[in-house]
């Protein structure tokens, strides 16, 4: 992390040492300087100057991700909300970040900020404030270093093992099936659970039943906390999906497929939790998570041997596909850091 002094044009700086740049009023081949909504050093573009008031101010920082190398923030009241939320949406891209900061207190939150912090921190030529910053990069030095988010491959995931440690009744609760715009094939479900670390592949309705018709296009898919992997790549909550909204359709060899949603139908029905741990694999950290499902004998998840299996007729120990993803998530997107979910 780096320490940026901000400065007049007839102002020293009180000291230099541990300050990485300097931002002066007027242009200037040595040091930064702002030119209407850009940073400059010379006639070099170094990065998008942006002034923070309002939601509409976030939004066009997080269109600018990815296509410039610094984005520069100021607030006009400081907030650490939208800070996480450019930080969350930076991830995966070469994009820095770099906050202004009015008060010694501001330096802490700003560095730390989603477990990773923004990557410089922007102070007056005070005492106070140069400390501050400094103090804080002293501690992300020492800090142990996070391993960068890998980008998913969205074309094709890696399923992994389940192991079903409990399941129990959960009384009733609010059940989304979700209707798309395709049909669904058998094997081809999407992905949901408790935990975006552990996320259960759920069968679609494509099994013939003695009592109802199948409906190739729906997935029983659960309660309204579920995380559901998007086709970009980001969970979202189940209750917050809009018919319109691009689901990643997954086959439980790997292969995915973006389907759009249609429909969504909520009712009162009674629910399982159904518990599980990861199957240890070289190199794969062990993980525990559960679901909510339906307790219904067309609500399916996925067995080891790849075939569709009722939550009715489940058994402790049994084993189920799924995925292993990244824990770490703000506002559905990777970031560094870790979080738990229980």
């Amino acid at each position: 992390m780096e320490v940026w002094l901000r400065l007049d044009d007839e102002e020293l700086p009180l000291f230099k040492e541990g300050i990485d740049r300097m931002w002066v009023e007027s242009p200037s081949e040595d040091h930064l300087y702002q030119r209407e909504s850009t940073m400059m050093i010379g006639d070099h573009l170094f990065g998008a100057h942006l002034q923070i008031s309002r939601g509409e101010d976030q939004s066009k920082g997080i269109a600018l991700m990815g296509s410039v190398d610094w984005l520069v923030v100021e607030f006009e009241d400081w907030s650490m909300i939208p800070l996480e939320n450019l930080i969350a949406a930076r991830s995966g891209s070469h994009t820095k970040i770099a906050a202004h900061i009015s008060e010694p207190l501001q330096a802490q939150g700003a560095g730390f900020a989603l477990q990773e912090g923004v990557d410089a921190i922007i102070v007056s030529n005070s005492i106070e404030m140069i400390e501050a910053a400094l103090s804080v990069k002293a501690q992300r030095l020492e800090a142990s270093v996070q391993e960068d988010v890998e980008p998913l491959n969205l074309e094709r995931l890696e399923m992994a093992d389940f192991e079903i440690t409990g399941i129990t009744e959960a009384g009733p609760g609010d059940r989304y099936c979700l209707d798309f715009l395709s049909l669904l094939g058998q094997g081809e479900g999407v992905l949901v659970g408790s935990s975006s670390a552990m996320l259960f592949l759920i069968h679609s309705e494509t099994v013939t039943s003695t009592f109802v018709p199948t409906r190739p296009f729906r997935v029983n898919a659960g309660s309204p906390h579920s995380y559901i992997l998007m086709a970009s790549g980001a969970t979202k909550y189940m209750a917050d999906l809009v018919a319109g909204d691009e689901v990643l359709g997954v086959s439980v060899e790997g292969p995915t497929r973006p389907i759009v949603l249609g429909r969504i139908k909520i009712e009162q029905r009674p629910m399982l939790k159904i518990s599980a741990k990861s199957v240890m694999h070289e190199g794969r950290k062990d993980n525990e998570a559960h679901v909510f499902m339906q307790q219904a004998e067309t609500v399916r998840l996925i067995s080891d041997a790849q075939k569709p299996c009722s939550v009715t007729s489940l058994k402790m120990g049994q084993q189920l596909k799924g995925w292993i993803g990244h824990g770490a998530r703000h506002l559905g997107a990777q970031v560094r850091g870790s979080i738990e979910e229980r």
